[in-house]
This record gives structure tokens, C-alpha cells and sequence, in this order.
């Protein structure tokens, strides 16, 4: 009964975050089946993930920027971005900006369901610390993907000269954010909790805009006001 209530609580945290930033689509909401998808390709990466971060680690070492920035945020964010990208850019579904948030967000939330439920098993986790969990690592793998999907959105969406750093940015600057969050628990210790919050806080906020500004700019947005002026 008690592994029962500790892998639902590693689970749920994760599912109930995909349903809240699928459910924030306004205008054209995404088939099930491939959020699913996604969802079960960012499990699936856990694998290769795991086996880099290894190699990463012995090659480099542990300090922490290394292990906060290449062997965390580097591999994790590179290999996410890399099958969204191939999988999901040029795909039909792909349609709207704020779609990117939606699958960005379903392939890092599958990875860390994956990496909770890990956690749950090999550590002596209490169902308290797995709501901690909820709150810290699996919403900003969330909120990763939504800058990661914000941005790829853009270069698909708004067709200029800045594409491409649009498509730079959508795995940079996930980067850059998840290698600070690690860099916060691993390198300050003690004093983490102090520097985590504020962080957090601000990352929420700015990927709530992040998600209102990518349904601002839907197409079908534009069609239902021009629908209710014929009206």
C-alpha cells in the first residue's frame, strides 16, 4: 500500500501539470494521441540520457557547474530539443504557437515522471518528499519546455530573418535556466532553499506570460474575432 501511494504521488505531479498546460489552449487543442506520444518519447529518452550523463561525468568529473550545466542541463534539454524538433516542427499538427508549449512541455514532463518514479524507487522517498519534488524538478522541467516550445513557435510562426535565432534560442535558453536550477541545489547546499524559491517564483510567472503571449498569437484567435464581427 505505502509503494502503491509513493508512485502515485511520483506520478501525478507530472500528469497533472500536462493536463493544466493542455488545458491553457484556447483556441485549437491538440490530439490526445500525440501528446501521448510525446509524453512516452520523453520516458523513452531516459535511456540515452542516462547513459550520456555518465559518460559526461566520467570524463569531466563532478565539479558542480560541470555537472549543473553539461551533465544535467546540456544533455537532458539537447536530446529533448532534439526529438521535438525532428518529430514535431515541420509535423501538421504543429499549427499554432502555443502547440510547442503543449508537446515541449509532454516530452520534458514524460522524462521527469520517469526520473520521479527512479527517484521513488532507489531512494527512500516519503510521499512528502515527493511533493516537494512536485513543486521544485518536475515544474521547472514543465517550465523549461514551455520556453523551449515558446521559442519554437516562434521561429516557426514568424517568418523573418530571426527564425533561426528563434530556433536557437528554444534550446539555449531552457538550458541556460535548468543548468542555474541545478547550479542552486548543487553548488550553494545549505543555502539552496533561500535561492530556489525566488527562482522558481519568477520562472512561473514568466512562463505564465509565455504561454498567454503564445495564444495571443494563434491564428484561430484572429478567425473567431473576425467570425464575431460577421456575427
Amino acid at each position: 500500500m505505502l509503494l502503491f501511494s509513493v508512485l502515485t504521488a511520483a506520478i501525478a505531479p507530472g500528469i497533472s501539470l500536462l493536463t493544466y498546460l493542455y488545458l491553457r489552449d484556447r483556441y485549437d487543442s491538440e490530439p490526445i494521441h500525440m501528446v501521448v506520444r510525446m509524453f512516452l518519447l520523453g520516458m523513452l529518452i531516459v535511456v540515452p540520457i542516462m547513459v550520456l550523463q555518465r559518460g559526461f561525468q566520467i570524463w569531466l568529473g563532478d565539479a558542480a557547474f560541470v555537472s549543473a550545466f553539461v551533465q544535467s542541463a546540456f544533455v537532458e534539454e539537447f536530446l529533448k530539443w532534439f526529438v521535438l524538433y525532428h518529430v514535431i516542427y515541420n509535423h501538421m499538427e504543429f499549427d499554432e504557437p502555443y502547440d510547442g508549449i503543449v508537446y515541449a512541455a509532454s516530452i520534458s514532463l514524460g522524462f521527469a515522471t520517469v526520473e520521479n518514479v527512479l527517484y521513488a524507487i532507489y531512494s527512500p522517498s516519503s510521499v512528502g518528499t515527493l511533493l516537494i519534488r512536485a513543486v521544485l524538478p518536475v515544474s521547472g522541467h514543465a517550465l523549461f519546455g514551455v520556453m523551449m516550445g515558446y521559442y519554437l513557435g516562434k521561429a516557426k510562426f514568424e517568418k523573418s530573418s530571426k527564425s533561426i535565432l528563434f530556433l536557437a534560442i528554444s534550446f539555449v535558453l531552457p538550458l541556460a535556466l535548468h543548468g542555474l536550477y541545478d547550479f542552486i541545489i548543487i553548488g550553494i547546499k545549505q543555502y539552496w532553499v533561500w535561492f530556489i524559491i525566488p527562482f522558481m517564483i519568477i520562472l512561473w510567472i514568466w512562463g505564465l506570460r509565455k504561454m498567454n503571449h503564445a495564444n495571443d498569437r494563434s491564428p484561430f484567435r484572429l478567425m473567431s474575432r473576425e467570425d464575431e464581427v460577421k456575427l
